[in-house]
């Protein structure tokens, strides 16, 4: 494993429908920051511009999850969100990084292109006022990352994301454990290829999984035949399909009771059990012990 990468960082779960999906995810019993509108850049030192996006963050204390919401079609757009929200089906996927630039370096040298290294700033309230919190990222093409939505990236300030009162949630989430990429069977090889690269690392395999186990969370990837065997029903409905993100809980049947309490169907899986796609905005949500 690379010294650049190290954990999943965090997912990214892109929608129009803000308030609809950060209501879905309290109900699965997660606490959500206050939404948080993004100030970007196209590059390290280019200045920084107001977008048309918002986020709310689920945070675990390494990685968290955020809801990113396009919320202003005619606000600038440096990062193209507008142009992913066309065209993605599942999730992004932000690596952890302890240095962008030598992730981007390393990258380069491989032969994969990249956006070079960009700038996020957005304002996040604290128990001690607002602070500005600040990262960076580098996202790769989509002819590097086979069609997937992945960049590396650097938490400046991982203070106001992982606040303490932000890390007690309702249905026990400890963090987050792994996501699921289901890709086109013959294409297995060349996404294990290419993603040990991108990692630095060899997978694992575990039954039908390649694995690569990271110090917080693990990314899997799996035969399109093979998703519904893990996830009891679920079609990917195009690929590459980032379509499944799976929570450690203190209680599995504590966090189950009060998502169906909350009038959200669950179903076993290994180890656990999850909420289908259809009811989840599009991505598979499970929970394990």
């Amino acid at each position: 494993m690379s010294e650049d990468i190290g954990y999943l960082d965090h997912t990214v779960l892109l929608t129009r429908e803000l308030e609809a999906v950060a209501k879905l995810y309290t109900d699965l019993g997660f606490t959500l920051s206050a939404p948080s509108a993004h100030r970007l850049s196209t590059a390290v030192g280019e200045p920084l511009v107001q977008a048309g996006t918002a986020n709310q963050c689920a945070a675990f204390g390494k990685s968290y999850v955020e809801i990113l919401g396009l919320v202003d079609e005619n606000a600038p757009d440096p990062w193209h969100v507008k142009e992913m929200i066309k065209v993605n089906r599942g999730l992004l996927l932000t690596a952890g990084t302890g240095d962008a630039e030598a992730t981007e370096r390393r990258w380069r040298a491989a032969g994969f292109p990249s956006t070079g290294v960009r700038s996020l700033e957005r304002p996040v309230e604290t128990p001690e006022g607002e602070r500005t919190l600040r990262a960076r990222g580098v996202y790769l093409s989509a002819e590097t990352s086979l069609g997937v939505g992945f960049q590396a990236g650097q938490q400046l300030t991982p203070e106001y994301v992982h606040q303490p009162h932000l890390l007690r949630h309702a249905n026990g989430a400890r963090g987050l454990e792994s996501v699921l990429l289901a890709v086109a069977d013959d294409a297995v090889g060349e996404y294990v290829d290419r993603y040990s690269v991108i990692f630095d690392a060899q997978a694992r395999e575990n039954g039908p999984r390649y694995y690569w186990q990271l110090s917080a969370g693990r990314f899997e990837l799996v035969a399109e035949s093979a998703f519904g065997e893990i996830l009891p029903g679920e079609k990917a409905p195009a690929l590459p399909f980032l379509g499944a993100q799976t929570f450690s809980v203190e209680n599995l049947d504590v966090a189950r009771k009060l998502v169906e309490d909350n009038g959200i169907a669950t179903w076993d899986s290994e180890g656990g059990f999850f909420v289908r796609a259809a009811d989840a905005f599009g991505v598979s949500v499970g929970f394990v012990a």
